[in-house]
């Protein structure tokens, strides 16, 4: 009853990038080198390719070379390349390629000119073909592969990763080969986080579909430059105001040589370069100098706890006193479907929570019934939880005058001589008048309404207390 995905990641409040310089905004192109590594069956494939080509809806042909396809992927190493090559050392920013291995391996010009520029090259996998229903035992070998022909053709291994079209277990096999600065299979985030895989963190610099140039030739994308540029701009405009105001953001812009390379498309891209260069406080960075950065700036730090990762016995002592002697609710929701999203307060209030509204009337009941009295006998006798004792103080019920004890001592038997249960409220909101006035003025409820005025009370002191225990 675990769910592996993480639907919360850095929340409301995610950290501040600290982009050199102070930069708003860091915007980052990559430019995929796939030309002479995809589907072919001179490249031992069993058919041809038909992705990310202009011809919308092609199928692959079993056994067939595709002779419209192929001169449409050799557009980009020939044509396509060098007028992205040019563009970029002209602007002089930096670029990261994503390199198919056995693609750089049929590509010596546009290779020298990449390191030439001092691009970094970081790995796209051994092949440009899918990954969905590979074995993982021949997709591990696949990655060692690409790193062994990438080292032989750049002179060393490449420090990021991005497969592209990959399977499930693309992310936890890079991560276990653990020489990657970063992988970047993953579109989730704005923002660079640590993975953890095995109980060793990874960084993902996630990466953009929505921003590339592969819905040229994709249903609902770019019908043509202006469309292209329009959303581009809307993009970093957006960005930078964010940054701007407080929380900067990275821009990820994926391009490839035989969509973006062609004349029409690409003086959309060049219109948005020289949009850009009119800002101050714009980081044009590759992957791997993010990388580092965020490892320098922002390195991993372990939490103290998970709640997700806690087995039973571990979980129930944590938090089976959050709602007051119930344990029973921390059982319930340790059985039930946890995730990256419980992991924090609010998170885990909420699997406590959902449990204490599922339970039975006759449940709740109880749980109110465990509550003390405040500033009852049980305070007096100094027999209240931990926790109890210290919201209890925080509102000065512990120092009460004997007239202030007469009066709670009045109201707490009449109050529970009408409704069976003490009265209950989230002290640490309150001041010790505020709690007298709201007890003598809710006494006077109906038995409906106070049993549901005391149940979201007891669900706001669960709240205030994991807000205690964890971030």
């Amino acid at each position: 009853m675990r769910y592996p995905r993480d639907m919360h990641g850095y929340g409301p409040n995610p950290p501040h990038a600290n982009w050199p310089g102070g930069a708003h905004v860091a915007v980052q192109f990559v430019l995929n080198y796939e030309e002479g590594g995809e589907n072919n069956i001179l490249h031992g494939d069993a058919g041809s390719e038909a992705f990310l080509a202009d011809v919308v809806g092609a199928v692959p042909w079993p056994g067939l070379r595709h002779w419209n396809i192929e001169s449409m992927y050799e557009y980009g190493a020939r044509a396509g390349f060098w007028r992205l090559h040019k563009l970029f050392t002209e602007a002089q920013l930096p670029v990261t390629i994503y390199g198919v291995a056995t693609a750089l391996m049929r590509a010596p010009a546009q290779l020298a000119a990449m390191q030439a520029a001092g691009w970094e090259i970081a790995s796209h996998g051994y092949k440009w073909v899918e990954h969905k229903d590979m074995p993982p035992d021949i997709e591990r070998q696949q990655i060692a592969e690409a790193i062994r022909l990438h080292t032989i053709a750049t002179g060393e291994r490449p420090r990021g990763w991005y497969t592209g079209r990959c399977s499930l277990n693309t992310v936890d096999l890079v991560s276990e080969e653990g020489g990657f600065a970063y992988i970047s299979d993953t579109y989730d985030d704005d923002l660079p986080y640590w993975r953890v895989h095995l109980g060793r963190p990874q960084l993902i610099i996630p990466y953009t579909l929505s921003a590339n140039d592969m819905r040229f030739v994709t249903a609902s994308g770019f019908g043509n430059g202006e469309e292209y540029f329009q959303f581009l701009k809307d993009s970093f405009d957006c960005l930078y105001a964010e940054g701007k105001a407080g929380s900067p953001k990275m821009m990820s812009i994926g391009l490839h040589c035989r969509l973006v390379g062609q004349p029409g498309r690409y003086q959309a891209l060049k219109k948005f370069v020289d949009y850009i260069k009119g800002f101050d406080k714009v980081w044009i960075p590759t992957r791997l100098a993010i990388a580092e950065h965020w490892a320098r700036e922002h390195p991993y730090v372990a939490p103290e706890v998970v709640p997700s990762d806690l087995d039973q016995a571990e979980f129930v002592a944590r938090y089976g006193s959050i709602f007051e002697h119930s344990p029973w609710i921390a059982e319930r929701a340790w059985a039930g479907e946890l995730a990256p999203a419980n992991d924090t307060a609010i998170g885990l209030h909420f699997a406590l929570r959902t449990q204490f509204r599922m339970a039975t009337p006759e449940e709740r009941l109880a749980v109110l019934r465990a509550h003390p009295d405040l500033a009852g006998k049980l305070a007096a006798a100094r027999r209240l939880t931990e926790a109890s004792t210290a919201e209890q103080a925080s509102a000065g019920l512990d120092a009460l005058t004997d007239g202030e004890r007469a009066r709670f001592t009045e109201l707490n038997e009449h109050y529970v001589e009408k409704f069976g249960f003490p009265f209950i409220i989230a002290v640490r909101d309150n001041t010790k008048a505020s709690i007298l006035a709201a007890f003598e003025q809710r006494i006077n409820n109906s038995a409906e309404t106070e049993f549901a005025t005391a149940c979201a009370q007891v669900e706001r002191i669960a709240l205030l207390r994991l807000q205690a225990a964890l971030p």
